[in-house]
C-alpha cells in the first residue's frame, strides 16, 4: 500500500480507530498514513495514554508543520529551531502569560454574549517572533515591522468594522494586540464571564496561531442572523476573514481540548 491510499474502513474498524482520529492522525503525519505507522501510533497511545481516549490523545500531539528558523537575541545573532508546542504545552503557556496582562479585563464593557460567533478579521499569521511569547518563552529578538504599512491597514480596517458596528451588524471588535488572539479573545469574553470554543488554522502552527501578535488582526462578534450579510460586505471590501467559533457559558475550548475555566485568565 503507498502512503498515497486511503486505508479501508475496515482495517480502520479491526484496528479501533474511529474516522475522527484517522483525520487527526492524517494531520499529524501531513499525509495518508501507513498501516504501519498506524500501529505505532496505536502502540505509543496503549503505552502512554492511560485512560484517556485515542482522539484527545492525538489532538495533544505535534502536527506535521514545518519547523522554522528564528534569530535569537544573543550578542551574536544565530538560528534557532523551535519545535511546535503540543497542545497541552500550549495550555501551560496560556494561564501564564494571560493572566500577567487581564488585570482589570473583568470590570470592562461587555459585548460579547453566550452564543455569539467569534471572527477573525484579517489575515492568518504565522508570525510570533514579536510577542510576549516569543520574548518572555522562546527568548527570540524582534524583527522590525512596518509600522506605516501597518497603521494604513488598521485605519482601512476599523474603517469597515465600525460602518458594521454602527448598522448593528456587530457588536463590537477589538484588535488583536498583547497575549496574541487567546489573549484577546480573553478581554473580549471575560467582562460578560464568557468563554470561547474555538477552532485553530491548522496551516500554521498552534503556537503561532494563538499567540503571535504580529499583522494588523481584529476579533469580530457578532450573532448568527448576521453572519451572511457580515460576510457579504467583507468580501465586498476585499477583506479575508475567517470563522474561529461560539463564545461559551464560561469554558475556554481550542480544537475540543479543555483550556479550563475563564476565571482561570482574571484577576
Amino acid at each position: 500500500m503507498n502512503d498515497n491510499e486511503i486505508i479501508d474502513e475496515g482495517i480502520l474498524e479491526a484496528m479501533g480507530i474511529s474516522r475522527p482520529a484517522y483525520e487527526e492522525i492524517q494531520s499529524i503525519i501531513g499525509r495518508f498514513p501507513s498501516v504501519d505507522e498506524l500501529s505505532t501510533l496505536m502502540a505509543m497511545w496503549q503505552s502512554q495514554a492511560g485512560s484517556q481516549g485515542l482522539l484527545s490523545w492525538l489532538k495533544g500531539q505535534p502536527h506535521s508543520i514545518e519547523r522554522h528558523d528564528y534569530i535569537t537575541n544573543d550578542n551574536e545573532p544565530q538560528s534557532k529551531d523551535i519545535r511546535e508546542p503540543r497542545v497541552k504545552d500550549c495550555i501551560n503557556i496560556a494561564r501564564s502569560l494571560v493572566a500577567e496582562m487581564s488585570a482589570g479585563t473583568s470590570r470592562q464593557e461587555a459585548f460579547v454574549h453566550r452564543g455569539d460567533a467569534l471572527y477573525m478579521v484579517g489575515n492568518v499569521s504565522e508570525l510570533f517572533v514579536d510577542s510576549d511569547y516569543g520574548r518572555k518563552y522562546l527568548h527570540l529578538a524582534p524583527n522590525p515591522i512596518n509600522i506605516a504599512d501597518d497603521n494604513e491597514a488598521a485605519d482601512y480596517l476599523e474603517l469597515i468594522l465600525n460602518s458594521l458596528r454602527s448598522n448593528g451588524t456587530l457588536f463590537g471588535f477589538r484588535r488583536i494586540g498583547v497575549g496574541g488572539l487567546f489573549g484577546t479573545l480573553v478581554r473580549c469574553t471575560a467582562p460578560a464571564e464568557a468563554g470561547f470554543d474555538i477552532l485553530a488554522c491548522r496551516e500554521v502552527r498552534l503556537d503561532a496561531f494563538l499567540f503571535g501578535e504580529q499583522g494588523v488582526r481584529y476579533i469580530a462578534v457578532l450573532d448568527e442572523p448576521n453572519e451572511d450579510f457580515f460576510l457579504l460586505k467583507l468580501g465586498e471590501a476585499r477583506i479575508n476573514c475567517c470563522f474561529l467559533g461560539r463564545a461559551t457559558k464560561g469554558r475556554i475550548l481550542v480544537d475540543g481540548m479543555d483550556f479550563g475555566s475563564i476565571h482561570r485568565y482574571i484577576r
